[in-house]
């Protein structure tokens, strides 16, 4: 259906005809209306995230926090398990999952001279019909800290919202 009214606007769009026609332009009671083909095809387009490009690599000059300062237990078992730290040691970066309409974000949830719990939520769009893809996505997203990392565990949890 949609299909048809592009057809039937670029006919009425192309229906107009000018006042005087040069020999040879084409524009002669015989010539149709053309509808020309995108020059791309679809399937070279790069694919459409939610709320536009994501950061998928951490920022250069940042620094791998160790295994052993990542208390990961509470996310899935496939869960990505990456953490950065920035040189001032006040923002993290962190490997998370997000698909289909879903969006993904950290949270600090809490900051003690021990440990800083970062959330991972992940929230979805719940717009009425709205149509997600079935793929997974594995953004770096941010979060600050109110003093520096330093030698402090990074506890992640995962959540999910607007399911």
């Amino acid at each position: 259906m949609c299909g048809l009214g592009l057809v039937l606007l670029a006919a009425t769009a192309c229906g107009e005809r000018p006042e005087s026609v040069q020999p040879g332009s084409g524009g002669g009671p015989t010539s149709e209306p053309s509808i020309v083909a995108p020059t791309v095809p679809a399937t070279d387009l790069p694919p459409v995230m939610p709320g536009g490009p994501r950061q998928m690599h951490p920022p250069a000059g940042t620094t791998q926090v160790p295994a052993t300062r990542v208390d990961s237990s509470a996310l899935p078992s496939d869960f990505p398990r990456e953490v950065y730290v920035s040189a001032d040691g006040r923002q993290l970066f962190i490997r998370a999952e997000e698909g289909g309409c879903g969006r993904a974000a950290a949270e600090v949830t809490a900051q003690d001279a021990r440990q800083v719990v970062v959330t991972l939520v992940e929230s979805k769009s719940n717009l009425a019909g709205q149509m997600c893809t079935m793929d997974l996505r594995f953004p770096v997203v941010s979060a600050t800290l109110s003093e520096p990392l330093n030698e402090r565990t990074v506890v992640l949890k995962s959540a999910k919202r607007g399911y």
